[in-house]
């Protein structure tokens, strides 16, 4: 499979996926999750799904455990809705990203950085 092909069928897993839990997961364990990144490999066998709670990341352990009970019930929707050969085996991970980029705002946050001087004027 070409890499274009690849992304673009991670993308669409992707906002399957979204769309998925916005409409049709009622388990409250998993109220506000993100997909932030989705990744498959070459064969279509095996997709790697990032997710975050907004944020939230007391909740990972919750989470991870009720994508686990909703793993075959996911893949069962993704093979309904995407014309793929083989549905791919879901792997869920929780993406510290949003973490990382919280800890650089608030880093750049304390920072007390003076305005610069305005170059004097050439005389």
């Amino acid at each position: 499979m070409s890499k274009i092909r690849q992304q673009r069928t991670a993308e669409q897993m992707q906002q399957l996926l979204s769309e998925i839990f916005l409409r049709e997961l009622n388990d409250p364990r998993l109220q506000d999750v993100t997909i932030t990144e989705v990744s498959i490999d070459r064969e279509l066998e095996h997709a790697d799904v990032y997710v975050n709670a907004l944020g939230d990341e007391s909740r990972q352990d919750e989470v991870m455990a009720a994508l686990d009970k909703a793993a075959g019930f996911l893949r069962h929707e993704v093979a309904g809705h995407m014309s793929l050969r083989k549905a791919p085996l879901l792997h869920f991970h929780w993406d510290p990203r949003l973490r990382h980029f919280q800890e650089v705002e608030d880093i750049l946050n304390t920072l007390d950085i003076p305005p610069a001087d305005e170059t004097p004027d050439a005389a």
